[in-house]
């Protein structure tokens, strides 16, 4: 049963505001991935050495505010430090060894938590990774789901009517039977996924139509993440998420397709990754940057004993084991063999 506009008005207004919170997270999360993403690309991101201990995929805070003012993310070196204070105090990144909690423009090594498997998967990221890939799905398989429909009186773009949603979503296995599929519908309303395309209404198993209100396509601007309201980039008429209703003469409704984005693959023993060109000059990516998580780096390796040994018994005299040293530089490293 569908309640009456006026009174959905009033749950809306509270509803409305914690989903904008929430698109606020998500919009810091995609921000943060993408210029992951980037920074792989630019080989920003990459091994380092310090005091013969190797940090995978990380990047020195200074030179990353150099590349960021290259690149006209930041016009100025304190803005750039601003940026990435924010996602440091979202834990999208960190210092390598956790010794420091303010972003500073030194030659310290930082890494994002989705390299090193320390990205926190609190509910609400995992309901925006499920949107997400949701999203995903429905733009790569072939179906009649997003479509010009009318309610109202007035034609909205890119619409789901929410009981086909619900059937999609059982044919595709993601949800068993309707009355979860609907608990997920109502879950990405309020977490600012999706939204009815007059904001009267939450979601339910009907007639009612959706769109989606979240670009993860779009790329962000770094700047963004320091305006608290709002988005500092309107949504462009061919986004595939802009809330809209259908002007009357049609229009180009024709998404803007770039290359593909390809996940970031790290594997032990493969530490530089690639992609490919990510983003065009349209602004839009043919596919989201994922915001699943990576499998996490090995800072060391793992130990190769095929059993638990102790000192002592490494080093008792006439013992199975033979001791190797090797320099390198300064230092000394002793090695156990077991004969």
């Amino acid at each position: 049963m569908v309640l009456e506009g006026r009174d959905m008005d009033g749950i809306g207004n509270t509803m409305q505001k914690k989903a904008a919170e929430l698109e606020r997270l998500a919009e810091v999360l995609v921000t943060g991935e993408q210029l992951r993403l980037r920074l792989h690309e630019a080989k920003v991101i990459k091994d380092r050495r310090h005091h013969l201990r190797t940090y995978p995929n990380c990047f020195v805070a200074k030179e990353l505010i150099d590349w960021l003012i290259e690149h006209k993310e930041a016009s100025e070196r304190d803005t750039a430090i601003k940026i990435m204070q924010k996602l440091l105090d979202q834990s999208i990144i960190h210092h390598v060894c956790d010794e420091h909690r303010e972003f500073k423009d030194l030659k310290l090594f930082y890494r994002f938590r989705k390299d090193d498997g320390t990205f926190p998967l609190d509910s609400e990221a995992k309901v925006f990774m499920r949107g997400q890939r949701i999203y995903e799905k429905l733009m790569n398989t072939e179906n009649n789901l997003l479509q010009t429909r009318e309610e109202e009186g007035g034609a909205f773009e890119r619409t789901l009517v929410a009981s086909e949603f619900i059937d999609w979503l059982l044919q595709e296995g993601e949800m068993a039977t309707r009355e979860e599929a609907e608990r997920l519908g109502r879950r990405l309303l309020e977490h600012g996924i999706i939204q009815h395309v007059t904001n009267k209404h939450h979601f339910v198993d009907g007639p009612l139509l959706f769109q989606f209100r979240m670009n993860f396509r779009r790329r962000r601007r770094l700047i963004e993440l320091l305006h608290e309201r709002g988005r500092s980039i309107p949504e462009s008429h061919d986004s595939p998420f802009c809330l809209r209703k259908q002007n009357s003469d049609g229009g180009n409704t024709s998404f803007l397709s770039v290359s593909p984005t390809k996940e970031i693959k790290v594997a032990v023993g493969i530490r530089r990754s690639s992609m490919s060109s990510s983003c065009g000059s349209s602004g839009y990516y043919s596919s989201s940057p994922t915001l699943s998580s990576s499998p996490p780096v090995l800072c060391n390796p793992k130990s190769v004993l095929k059993r638990q040994v102790s000192p002592e018994e490494l080093q008792t005299p006439g013992g199975p084991f033979l001791k190797k040293t090797f320099t390198v530089g300064h230092a000394h490293t002793h090695t156990y063999i077991e004969l």
